[in-house]
């Protein structure tokens, strides 16, 4: 089975690898906040207007628990986004829509039962939990109360403020224009430029068999930015961008110009690119983005699904070492204002900071409720789904490195033969194998510790457990991403982070165009 982590789909993020200020990491400290105010908000827009009250949620809950079942929940979803692109000083695409509904689910042993309805009403929820109580026994009479209600003690790590109200439509077409001005003004050779701005957001509310009653607002904004350059009748691309949970004020005349210099210079940086030569050779990945190679190779492998059937390379191996001394891999959904983190995920749990490999060792995995329960250990706030109409899993929030204690400079200088990759466009895995690809979107050669020229079409193949064991030198330039990664798997995206320091592995296969 593959999985892909992807740039959202706006060509621009295949490439948004950069970094600036702003993204280098969460410098906020998560401020303490009453979790019954969003739940009073969530309550206000998804039972209220349709009739509903909490008395409602217990009794659905109670029809689906007539009879034994592991475990049930109710997921209410109201999703509001926005979007506009711009090529070529056009406005291209500008589109709004609202999306709502409830999904309704009950779990008995590994027996899923799931139905949704985007009509919130109460004979919508009672039907739904009508349907998903057929995956009972129904010969038991071991009829589950519904224990009185519990709303988790969350944190705050974003605003609940609407970006889309932040500002009115022709301020974010002139965002655009701005960002798409400051890319021209930057080169001649600069032919074409694109750039677009989504915003989302989205309330949550889960009510679980358990009393749990728990609730979210997620805003979620990015920017991208492409360019085209041309020289000599050669064309090549670059990119930009970022995002996070805030409002679009993030996005400051500063931060635009860096962006429009990022993709600039990455598009001219390409005009000069050779050949990738092809082998096994130690590679230097670059701070930041490349991290989607940790997410992807590593990451996808300790998800507890995965585990629990023993179809990832990493099944049975906890406590064991996986990786070389100093590789420390976490799964943080707790950082502030990051695309990937999460107040509660969507199950009610409290998003949490998971170390999955601490000094080579590997610790534990990242769980749901369901896989959790099977594996006998504590849920790790990682239930998340698309939406509504999805049944949760265990994925990842935001999954990084931390750093070491060496010089990103020496380590690239220690090169005597070998590639130096900056920028991915993404990549895949195989679970059961942990053999993994990715695609670099720029990339070095390097010889006796200088960086030659830039080399175009180089991928990485390897194995991510075995990969692991191969790093031999890392920096201490730890960097999280700019804010613009989506993961799927399953059919389902959501959006996560990643990060790593600059890191040195030994004896990649390198598969390249020379």
């Amino acid at each position: 089975m593959n999985h892909a982590f992807n740039p959202p789909p706006h060509p621009s993020l295949t490439t948004s690898g950069h970094l600036h200020p702003k993204s280098q990491a969460a410098t906020k400290k998560p401020t303490a906040v009453d979790a019954s105010s969003r739940l009073k908000e969530a309550q206000s827009l998804l039972l209220a207007p349709f009739g509903l009250t909490e008395q409602h949620l217990t009794r659905a809950l109670s029809h689906i628990t007539e009879h034994k079942v592991d475990d049930a929940d109710l997921y209410f979803q109201t999703t509001r986004s926005e979007g506009w692109s711009l090529e070529e000083g056009i406005v291209k695409t500008g589109s709004f829509s609202i999306d709502q509904g409830v999904g309704v689910r009950a779990v008995s042993g590994e027996k899923t039962a799931f139905a949704y309805s985007d009509d919130i009403s109460w004979a919508s929820l009672l039907d739904a939990a009508k349907t998903v109580r057929s995956i009972t026994n129904a010969m038991s009479s071991a009829k589950q109360k519904i224990p009185k209600r519990r709303v988790p003690n969350t944190r705050g790590l974003y605003g609940v403020s609407d970006p889309i109200a932040s500002m009115d439509s022709t301020a974010k077409v002139k965002l655009l224009e701005r960002v798409e001005g400051l890319a021209r003004a930057q080169d001649p050779r600069v032919v074409q430029v694109m750039a677009s701005l989504s915003m989302e957001h989205d309330v949550v509310m889960v009510a679980r068999a358990n009393g749990t009653l728990a609730a979210d607002i997620r805003p979620l904004v990015r920017l991208s930015l492409t360019v085209i350059v041309e020289q000599k009748g050669r064309r090549e691309t670059g990119s930009s961008g970022g995002g996070g949970r805030f409002g679009l004020a993030y996005f400051d005349d500063a931060l635009l110009t860096t962006y429009a210099q990022e993709a600039v210079q990455s598009a001219l940086i390409n005009l000069d690119a050779r050949p990738a030569p092809a082998g096994e050779m130690p590679v230097v990945l670059g701070p930041g983005w490349p991290g989607i190679l940790l997410h992807e190779a590593i990451g996808h492998g300790l998800e507890g699904d995965f585990n629990r059937k023993g179809s990832s390379a990493f099944a049975g191996r906890i406590g064991k070492r996986v990786a070389a001394k100093g590789v420390t891999v976490l799964d943080d959904g707790t950082l502030s204002e990051r695309r990937g983190s999460l107040n509660v995920d969507d199950e009610g749990h409290v998003s949490q900071r998971n170390v999955l490999i601490e000094d080579g060792i590997l610790q534990g995995y990242i769980q749901d409720s369901m896989n959790a329960r099977l594996m006998g250990v504590k849920p790790t706030g990682n239930g998340r789904r698309e939406s509504y109409a999805h049944l949760p899993m265990p994925r990842m929030t935001n999954t990084y490195m931390l750093g070491g204690d060496k010089d990103p400079a020496e380590i690239i200088a220690s090169l005597k033969k070998g590639i130096y990759a900056s920028n991915f466009g993404g990549g895949q895995v195989d679970i059961t194998s942990g053999k993994f690809v990715f695609s670099t979107s720029q990339a070095w050669w390097v010889e006796n510790g200088k960086l030659l020229y830039p080399v175009k079409g180089a991928t990485l193949v390897g194995n991510g457990p075995d990969a692991l064991t191969r790093v031999s030198l890392i920096g201490s330039d730890m960097s999280l991403d700019s804010g613009v990664g989506t993961c799927g798997k399953e059919g389902q995206s959501v959006p996560v982070g990643v990060g790593q320091p600059t890191l040195r592995i030994e004896g990649l296969t390198v598969g390249g165009t020379a």
